[in-house]
């Protein structure tokens, strides 16, 4: 019994963990708040989903402690940070005119569950920085007497991050009717702003990162 109650508090913490890295506001919560409100929920959700098993992948290095690819991951950071800042800048601009675009018409399409699924998976993976944290909050876990448990680890952050976008998807998506074509409009370009602040962030990060490796 108290076997079964430790794999179940291991779960309950991984699940935690998961849909605290999953909730604070960032891209891909705008993207599927837009995505929600424009085309619906299965998009919105697809688009949270692919974040949901990146977020899993990168649970999966720091709770399997695959040392090699955490490292050559620290050491890809910049070109990273690049792709990433690249791929925000392009979702802006396609948020951005999607949003001017009028119903129906052939910018306003709805986007493949695939693509958005592939799109949030590979933009949560440019940011090395998801599973640095994970291996700190799996190293406390295991000093603080967890049990070795990757699987119910990987397993909590994956269910803890789909439960954050089903609620998050739930919720826009019982507002969408409240949200006529100039309201969506709106949140569309603010969405498109922020991704582009995202994306300059990113390269400020970039920058800094670059001129420390020169200064050094």
């Amino acid at each position: 019994m108290q076997a079964s109650l430790s794999w179940q508090s291991l779960g309950l913490q991984s699940l935690w963990i998961g849909l605290s890295i999953a909730a604070p506001v960032g891209p891909i919560g705008l993207l599927v708040i837009q995505r929600t409100l424009r085309h619906g929920r299965a998009v919105g959700l697809a688009t949270g989903f692919g974040a949901a098993f990146a977020d899993a992948v990168y649970g999966a290095l720091g709770a399997f402690g695959v040392s090699a690819l955490i490292g050559a991951l620290q050491a890809a950071r910049l070109p990273l940070a690049l792709v990433g800042g690249i791929f925000l800048f392009w979702l802006a601009w396609r948020t951005w005119h999607a949003a001017g675009a009028a119903a129906g018409s052939v910018s306003a399409a709805r986007p493949a569950l695939w693509s958005s699924f592939a799109g949030t998976f590979g933009l949560t993976l440019s940011n090395p920085s998801t599973v640095l944290s994970f291996v700190a909050i799996f190293g406390a876990m295991s000093a603080g007497g967890a049990p070795a448990s990757p699987w119910v680890m990987v397993g909590g952050v994956l269910a803890g991050s789909a439960l954050w976008w089903l609620t998050l998807c739930g919720v826009v998506g019982a507002l969408r009717e409240r949200f006529d074509e100039r309201a969506q409009r709106w949140v569309g370009r603010a969405s498109a702003l922020m991704l582009l602040a995202f994306a300059l962030w990113q390269w400020a990060v970039l920058a800094a990162g670059l001129q420390a490796r020169w200064a050094g």
